[in-house]
């Protein structure tokens, strides 16, 4: 008789397939490969940001990174995006992640930064969401789309694989992708100035951490995007932050 397999036999397996997939050596044209597509992925992050002579980075990133770890490695299990095994134990993370990056912000990379540079400039019509609520969840829908899900599926989710690819998938070369990722995601907020682009590489780094220390659970990082967003869109509805 045939035995069953039922949805949590299924997730089993295919993070088991992952992992295995993760510690699988790669040739040397495979790495060389990941590494031009970091390289172009970072071109488009510069070329936005900086020179604006791309669109913008996210979607393409996202297209480009969905594409290449369905056709290269027959799924996104590399990069995270599957079922997690406890919901529960993902929350409690990205929690925990959110709040490290606003602490770390508020207590130590604005006070820094207010001694060299002037304040972050705020995206273009954030300066007009205090009292109004439809404007605000109106900006909420678009952080959670755009930037939870838009910004780490293309930044920790497909550039830090690539990186870690580049370098045979060792823990060191997961460390140098998160590193590598977080100056791009820091250039990937140019327009906030020299104090924005050192927040956001800071926010970079902690949620490639929280990406690499919660065993590659991407949505980790999702949630903790999201819940960060969430609690600066909150301040300024509230007229809290300027």
């Amino acid at each position: 008789m045939k035995e069953s397999t039922g949805p949590a036999q299924t997730l089993a397996l295919s993070e088991i397939d992952s992992a295995v997939l993760s510690k699988t050596r790669l040739t040397p044209a495979q790495r060389w490969f990941s590494l031009t597509e970091l390289a172009v992925g970072g071109a488009i992050v510069i070329g936005h940001n900086i020179y604006h002579v791309v669109p913008n980075e996210v979607p393409i990133l996202v297209v480009v990174g969905l594409v290449s770890l369905r056709l290269r490695n027959g799924g996104w299990g590399l990069m995270g995006l599957h079922r997690p095994t406890s919901w529960p134990r993902t929350v409690v993370i990205a929690m925990l992640a959110a709040a490290a990056r606003i602490l770390l912000g508020v207590l130590a990379v604005d006070p820094i930064a207010a001694h060299f540079w002037p304040p972050a400039v705020l995206p273009s019509g954030t300066d007009q969401i205090t009292g109004h609520p439809l404007l605000a969840l109106r900006w909420l829908f678009m952080v959670w789309i755009f930037a939870a899900f838009g910004e780490e599926i293309g930044y920790r989710g497909y550039l830090i694989t690539r990186a870690a690819d580049a370098g045979d998938r060792s823990r060191a070369a997961y460390w140098a992708g998160v590193l590598i990722v977080s100056v791009l995601f820091g250039y990937g907020h140019y327009y906030k100035g020299p104090a924005g682009v050192l927040d956001s590489g800071m926010a970079g780094l902690i949620l490639g951490a929280t990406f690499i220390l919660s065993g590659r659970n991407l949505w980790a990082c999702i949630l903790a995007h999201g819940f960060i967003d969430t609690f600066a869109l909150v301040t300024l509805f509230l007229g809290w932050s300027s």
